[in-house]
This record gives C-alpha cells, sequence and structure tokens, in this order.
C-alpha cells in the first residue's frame, strides 16, 4: 500500500469513527430521494432473489436496508464502527468489514453492484483497478450502479459533517475519465445522471452493464 493509500484510509476511518452518526442517523426517508430514484433504476435491472453487493454501504441506510428487502445483500465497508451499526440496523443483509481494494470474491458472484458515494474516498489512481474487479465480480450480463465524479478533484474536508476535528478525504477523476474507464473494464454505461439533480457540478451516477 502506497503512503498515499494509507493516509486516505485512515483519514476516512478516523472521520467515521468521529461522524459517523452525523453523516446518517439511523432512520432515513428514502422516498423522493435520489437514492429512491437510481434504486429503482438499479431494480429494473436486476431479477429479483439474486446476489448484490452494497460496495462502501456505511451503516446500511438507505441501500442495504433498501435491496435486502428484494435481494441476498453483502455490504462491505472499510469502517469498523459503520460496520457494527450495519448490522444492527440491517439485519436481513450480511456485511464484511474491509477495504474495497482488497476484499476478495469469486468471478461471477453478484448480479449487482451499487457503490453509492464509496469510490470517491479511494484515491482516484487506484478507481481504474477498481473498476476492473468491481466488473470481475459482477455476472455477465450484470449491472453496477456507481457515484462518480463529474469534475476531477482531491482534497481532505476539514471538520466534516460539523463534527469538530473530524475529516473526511474525496479523490475523484472527470466523468469523461470514468467513461473511458467503465468501458475499458468491460462495463456498457446504460444510463447516466447527476446528484443532486441541481448539483452544481454535482456527482456523476453511472449505471452499467458487464459485457461478455
Amino acid at each position: 500500500m502506497s503512503e498515499t493509500q494509507a493516509r486516505a484510509k485512515q483519514i476516512v476511518l478516523d472521520g467515521y469513527a468521529k461522524a459517523s452518526h452525523a453523516y446518517r442517523g439511523d432512520a432515513f426517508e428514502l422516498e423522493g430521494s435520489g437514492y429512491a430514484h437510481w434504486l429503482r433504476r438499479f431494480a429494473a435491472l436486476v431479477p429479483a432473489g439474486a446476489a448484490v453487493l452494497d460496495l462502501g454501504c456505511g451503516n446500511g441506510l438507505p441501500v442495504a436496508r433498501e435491496l435486502a428487502g428484494r435481494y441476498d445483500v453483502t455490504g462491505v465497508d472499510l469502517s469498523p464502527v459503520q460496520v457494527g451499526r450495519a448490522r444492527a440496523l440491517v439485519p436481513l443483509a450480511r456485511f464484511v468489514c474491509a477495504d474495497m481494494t482488497e476484499v476478495e470474491f469469486p468471478p461471477a458472484s453478484f448480479a449487482g453492484v451499487a457503490a453509492f458515494y464509496s469510490l470517491i474516498n479511494v484515491p482516484v489512481a487506484g478507481h481504474a483497478a477498481l473498476l476492473e474487479r468491481i466488473a470481475a465480480w459482477l455476472s455477465p450480463g450484470g449491472h453496477v450502479l456507481a457515484t462518480v465524479g463529474r469534475d476531477a478533484w482531491t482534497g481532505v474536508e476539514e471538520n466534516w459533517r460539523g463534527v469538530p476535528g473530524a475529516r473526511m478525504y474525496y479523490s475523484q477523476a472527470s466523468v469523461h475519465q470514468y467513461r473511458e474507464w467503465f468501458a475499458a473494464a468491460g462495463l456498457e454505461i446504460v444510463e447516466e445522471g447527476r446528484e443532486p439533480r441541481e448539483g452544481n457540478p454535482g456527482y456523476a451516477v453511472l449505471l452499467a452493464r458487464r459485457n461478455g
């Protein structure tokens, strides 16, 4: 692991240890949110009962909880604080505390992978390789839904979520670069959007299908 990766990982771990509840409480009003819109798009493409991965699952809300009513859900998150909360809040899913760049799953393990606001906490130099890992975990014809950058930027937010001393690391490429990386990983983009929809610049949301 490079010094940049180790530094980023520690910032993210410390950030969620200090600001987990400030980031997301034990309840979430899904209806009308961007999450609801994109999860409906995802569910229209991934068959009920299939194995689905929530990559960067946080405390399990709202993604793992919503998916667990329809799919066999596995959640992965770096933060032991977040994973502990997820296990309590979403008992129908299973959760693994691991680095998404290092966790191992057999090829074609999942029909769908959701990664909401999580790839952007990994140093951008590793994003192309991470997308290749995600593609390998997908069964042929499987789908990935990911929130990624619209503009290239790397930095640290201080006093994250209004919590004194909490910090969060962000690193992202431009959406044009992500389109190229998705294609190189064998992921064909079938829908693209922006969240928040009026965001300036906001984040890009890419829904893609694994070819082959």
